[in-house]
């Protein structure tokens, strides 16, 4: 399949800049040395300031739905969220056993969704990724392999993770992902220059079922359902499903009610491309001449 133009880009992602953590961070590091240089017998306070401020970027990056290092989504824009949208995200896939199972649960109930795929099993099974956008939905970068010391990397590890991802999943399906999750939701915040670069937007979510470690899909769904209102992301997993008594993936239990659910709530499930309204592939070149006045 032919990848996508990159001379036609997406919107642009948000520019990198300090958050107000990191300038507040990168303030106290000032104030810590000047302190010091100035009144030597500080150094244990300076010491501590420090390294206080180390933990509290640590805690942010340990937690998935925090904007402390930069923009992340957890629910769809205003415009979306009036119209009645919510979106179902689908993580860790494609898996040949459960992934055509929720594209049929799909298809059956009219819903869209946004499957973050791991490159690496995307090149496995690239007829599962196709399929995915050949029946409606979006597939998405989740990194190219699910690394789990994800959030230690740095800007050359975080370039390598991204550009392959970005470059195996777009010759498979033909779209330049445009939207990333990291795994488990951990990173560091030397992630938002690497997605900036890659015209990237980090998403997360408003709620997840935790299928990935609950074997009892009650319990999952009803994680899903609390509160579940217009402008959601809900988090699922079509990879590395935990599975109930039964042997059978748990995320296959939970979503038929889940949908059902959701049809009778009115709420439009649709993929977080369309919510924020970014085309599937973009425009393929033309022979367009310039105009006068026009830049080519």
């Amino acid at each position: 399949m032919e990848p996508p133009n990159s001379a036609v880009p997406f919107p642009a992602a948000p520019p990198w800049r300090p958050t107000p953590l990191l300038r507040a961070v990168i303030a106290l590091h000032v104030l810590a040395v000047i302190a010091v240089i100035a009144h030597p017998g500080l150094w244990p306070w300076a010491l501590g300031t420090v390294i206080a401020s180390h933990l509290l970027v640590v805690a942010a990056s340990l937690w998935p739905r925090s904007r402390w290092l930069g923009p992340n989504l957890t629910r769809l824009p205003e415009a979306s969220a009036a119209r009645g949208e919510i979106a179902l995200t689908f993580d860790d896939g494609p898996d040949p056993e459960v992934t055509p199972a929720v594209l049929d649960l799909l298809d059956a109930h009219g819903m869209r969704a946004t499957f973050f795929c791991i490159a690496q099993r995307a090149a496995a099974h690239p007829e599962l990724c196709q399929d995915i956008v050949r029946r409606g939905h979006a597939v998405e970068n989740h990194s190219a392999r699910h690394r789990h010391n994800f959030a230690l990397l740095g800007p050359c590890g975080y370039a390598r993770e991204l550009r392959a991802a970005q470059q195996t999943l777009s010759a498979i399906t033909g779209a330049m992902p445009a939207f990333f999750r990291a795994p488990a939701g951990l990173r560091n915040p030397l992630l938002w220059p690497a997605l900036t670069r890659h015209n990237l937007r980090l998403a997360s979510w408003t709620r997840r079922g935790y299928d990935t470690r609950s074997r009892e899909p009650a319990r999952v769904l009803a994680r899903l359902l609390r509160n579940l209102r217009t402008g959601d992301i809900l988090l699922l997993h079509d990879g590395h499903a935990a599975r109930g008594a039964s042997g059978r993936p748990v995320v296959l239990d939970v979503l038929p009610p889940l949908l059902a659910a959701i049809h009778t709530a009115g709420l439009k499930p649709v993929t977080l491309r369309a919510a924020f309204g970014i085309p599937d592939v973009a425009e393929r070149s033309v022979d367009r001449s310039p105009t006068p006045g026009t830049s080519s």
